[in-house]
């Protein structure tokens, strides 16, 4: 009964609040494989209701499964604190000008300790000023992997120094996670919750 409540209440707060172009809404109960179903449930033992990219992920419900699998461990498990993860993540966000994970992680970022203005000239697509050493390093090793699909040694050097091996590892992997999750949003255009502004201006191409 718990499914069938939920997906009905997805249907009525995705037909109210997002935008036509929306490609991918919540799928309704009656075309729902038993994968999709099982899923679903899982993620409401673990999450609550999904909003966001994980609707659109129950369209394949092993990755939407194994996706939560790894969010649990990079959003809460590894070694960067919720200041640097959430860091990470908009400065993701940004590159990939996206409004939903942006609006989804700001707050978050905010409460974790990050300065608003940091914040600020990220979504302006400034380098920030004024950032605490750790966001430096990871700002420096973070753009140029978006930018430049690699890290000088230098850069590389800095992070190891600070955060360890496996703070680079998390570090890549939280930032390919979040690519992943951009894509699927940009892809499924997913729409911000009704009476939230964009964040992001776009960037010139």
């Amino acid at each position: 009964m718990r499914v069938w409540t939920t997906i009905a209440v997805l249907i009525l707060a995705t037909s109210m609040n997002a935008s036509a172009q929306n490609r991918m809404p919540p799928i309704p109960a009656d075309k729902m494989t038993n994968d999709q179903k099982k899923a679903l449930e899982d993620f409401l033992a673990a999450r609550g209701t999904p909003t966001g990219p994980w609707v659109a992920l129950l369209r394949s419900p092993d990755v939407m499964t194994r996706a939560r699998a790894l969010s649990d461990y990079l959003r809460f498990k590894s070694v960067l604190p919720p200041r640097l993860s959430e860091f990470v993540i908009l400065m993701t966000a940004r590159h990939w000008t996206q409004q939903y994970e942006w609006n989804a992680h700001y707050q978050l970022a905010m409460t974790g300790g990050l300065k608003p203005d940091v914040a600020k000239a990220i979504a302006e697509g400034r380098r920030p000023e004024h950032m605490a050493e750790d966001e430096e390093i990871l700002y420096n090793f973070c753009m140029e992997l978006h930018r430049n699909q690699s890290v000088s040694d230098v850069t590389y050097a800095r992070a190891v120094s600070k955060f360890g091996e496996q703070g680079v590892i998390d570090t890549v992997s939280l930032t390919g996670y979040y690519v992943m999750i951009s894509m699927i949003l940009n892809t499924a255009r997913t729409p911000l919750p009704e009476g939230v502004t964009p964040a992001l201006a776009p960037f010139p191409r």
